[in-house]
């Protein structure tokens, strides 16, 4: 296993981990531009176990690969999906937040793939 994927995956995992912390705690950085975007608070409660859920996927996944490869693709996915929204919402100053989760955990993928880590 690449030394690099490792690195790179635990600070993936633990960057989404405190978003999903974040938004666990409703903490105003991440409640408010929800409410800006439109996005139902009953739903926060999913959206922060989904983040939650694939950043421990992302660990498991260093003892059993494809967990790490289907962690990262759901995190990809929700992190497009947040990208839309802040898109939508027309609040292109904010597009960089979900970004900065995403980039991570694309490296860890192409990292884990490159080193055969994950398939």
């Amino acid at each position: 296993m690449n030394t690099a994927y490792i690195i790179v995956t635990v600070i993936s995992a633990v960057w989404v981990g405190f978003s999903a912390f974040s938004l666990y705690r409703k903490a105003d950085f991440v409640a408010q531009p929800l409410n800006d975007y439109g996005v139902p608070e009953s739903w926060w409660p999913w959206l922060a176990t989904a983040k939650a859920a694939g950043a421990v996927g992302l660990l498991a996944g260093l003892w059993i690969p494809y967990l790490t490869l289907a962690a990262g693709i759901g995190i990809i996915l929700y992190f497009l999906g947040a990208v839309i929204t802040v898109l939508r919402a027309r609040s292109y100053k904010t597009v960089a937040f979900p970004v900065l989760y995403l980039v991570p955990v694309v490296v860890a993928l192409g990292l884990g793939l490159a080193a055969g880590s994950l398939v």
